[in-house]
């Protein structure tokens, strides 16, 4: 896949790009998608540190960097809020199960 097939990539096909990757290289420009997705995220979050639900589709792309929030008590407190909130199968968040 040529770098310019990821010119309009949105955060979810990022993620199923990243994580289909077979020998662990994620390209930079997928790479840069799930980062600024990530950062804009972090942002709302420590905006709203006690309130801030994420959306499912927010979530998958925290729990894929989740281990560089490991000891973040804001974040934790997003992740179980996330899950407070959540109606659905767990199954249906890219296999993440809650803490």
């Amino acid at each position: 896949m040529n770098t310019s097939s990821f010119a309009h990539l949105t955060p979810a096909k990022a993620l199923e790009i990243a994580r289909n990757s077979e020998d662990g290289s994620v390209p930079s420009s997928v790479t840069a998608v799930l980062e600024k997705a990530l950062g804009e995220l972090w942002q709302r979050i420590q905006a709203q540190p006690t309130t801030y639900v994420m959306t499912k589709e927010e979530f998958v792309v925290f729990n894929y960097y989740r281990s560089r929030f490991a000891n973040v008590p804001t974040a934790q407190q997003a992740v179980a809020r996330f899950w407070n909130n959540f109606q659905g199968n767990s199954t249906e968040v890219n296999g993440a199960l809650p803490s």
